[in-house]
């Protein structure tokens, strides 16, 4: 069991940055690849960024390639997100995901993570 828990989210004006942080405990040994997904009311829950946990391998949605960044760092059992630029469709409920997904499609689908957190929420107002 991997136990992780989300933090950095909040209000920003549009053109803004935030740091999302995710530090993940319990059985980290057993995780592959650490991903952030998103999710605003009334949509499915969707891919943001992966990165695989050896190599730090990354994975970017076209939606914020340019703008969001993905990194980790091990000694810390941490993943974050850098988002930069800031827009307010990028509002939504923030979510780190663990687990062993094994290519890169994979590791783009939320089906392939059995680790959550609680999530962050990031408003950026109109």
């Amino acid at each position: 069991q991997v136990q992780l828990v989300e933090s950095g989210g909040g209000l920003v004006q549009a053109g803004g940055s935030l740091r999302l942080s995710c530090v993940a405990s319990g059985r980290t040994f057993s995780i592959s690849a650490m991903g952030w997904f998103r999710q605003a009311p009334g949509t499915e829950r969707e891919f943001v960024a992966a990165i695989t946990w050896s190599i730090g391998t990354t994975y970017l949605a076209d939606s914020v390639k340019g703008r969001f960044t993905i990194s980790r760092d091990n000694a810390k059992n941490t993943v974050y997100l850098q988002m930069n630029s800031l827009k307010p469709e990028d509002t939504a409920r923030y979510y780190c995901a663990a687990g062993l997904p094994m290519s890169p499609a994979q590791r783009m689908g939320a089906r392939n993570y059995d680790s959550w957190g609680q999530g962050t929420q990031v408003t950026v107002p109109p």
